[in-house]
């Protein structure tokens, strides 16, 4: 659990980082997206070696992504309902991340731990 909280501390950072310098100048679903994919490939390579010490594989690659596919869904609905709520545009992924990070950690689990 150690582990993954480190990873979902980088990674997370590097989305917000990249989302709160673009959500400035275009769109903010675009700005999310971006960071999000960004992220993602920090998150995978770390997962995969740092918080499950597995090899990355094609196999683990592509339920990696299923898992993120649900996940920035899931995201991208939960920060479009906070801005539609009034949550500023800048702090909208805070409470995104509350929720749709520990979604992540049980469907990203299942990947690495299954046989």
């Amino acid at each position: 659990m150690a582990r993954f909280a480190i990873v979902g501390v980088v990674a997370t950072a590097i989305h917000y980082l990249i989302y709160w310098l673009l959500q400035r100048v275009i769109n903010v679903n675009v700005a999310y997206t971006i960071g999000y994919l960004i992220s993602f490939l920090a998150n995978y390579i770390l997962s995969a070696r740092f918080t499950f010490r597995k090899k990355a594989t094609a196999s683990n690659g592509i339920g990696f992504a299923g898992a993120h596919m649900c996940n920035y869904l899931l995201q991208m609905v939960l920060l479009n309902l906070f801005l539609w709520i009034g949550v500023s545009k800048q702090w909208a992924p805070l409470p995104v991340y509350c929720i749709a990070v520990p979604v992540n950690f049980l469907l990203v689990r299942l990947v690495f731990s299954r046989r």
